[in-house]
């Protein structure tokens, strides 16, 4: 454990990422065991603006919560090799690299995880099923956050599947308990 995390009691911080031209992020600590959501948030951007606009867009959204939020113990993210289409690859590698701006401005990069935690992965450690639609994923978010039923995510759930990514990766690490 980090001397950040001591400072916070003994409690663990965590940055999940879940990185597109629209994307999402999830803060969440956790001390004895117990995961607590402290943000969950996403930003849109237009498809009316260039890429540069939108990149800029996304750096300021990680940036502006990086320092409200931190210090962390861990940033992760989903792995990512290529997308549907050469259009696609290029606008998430985009998002990776304005999310990267700001995670290096203030001294953080993101955890090389072994295994990477892919999409697939997330999914089916989050809900046993790998191939669970967003809304599914939400609502397993929900219950391991212990979230009341009615906690809204954003339209398009990006924030929760930050959120998912960083849950993943705890229960992977058997750092959480999953029952209440």
């Amino acid at each position: 454990m980090t001397t950040a995390a001591k400072k916070r009691n003994d409690t663990a911080r965590y940055l999940g990422l879940d990185l597109s031209l629209s994307p999402g992020l999830a803060v969440i600590d956790v001390k004895n065991r117990i995961p607590t959501l402290v943000y969950a948030g996403s930003v849109a951007t237009s498809t009316d603006d260039n890429d540069a606009v939108r990149s800029s867009v996304v750096e300021s959204f990680v940036a502006s919560n990086i320092y409200a939020y931190r210090p962390f113990d861990l940033v992760l993210r989903e792995d990512f090799i290529a997308g549907r289409n050469k259009r696609a690859t290029q606008t998430i590698f985009n998002a990776w690299t304005a999310a990267d701006r700001a995670l290096h401005t203030y001294g953080y990069t993101v955890a090389d995880v072994k295994p990477p935690l892919s999409p697939t992965s997330v999914k089916k450690i989050i809900t046993g099923n790998g191939r669970a639609e967003k809304p599914e994923v939400a609502e397993a978010v929900r219950k391991l956050l212990r979230l009341p039923a009615e906690y809204k995510f954003a339209a398009g759930y990006d924030d929760s599947d930050a959120a998912a990514v960083v849950l993943a990766w705890l229960i992977r690490e058997n750092l959480i308990d999953t029952k209440e």
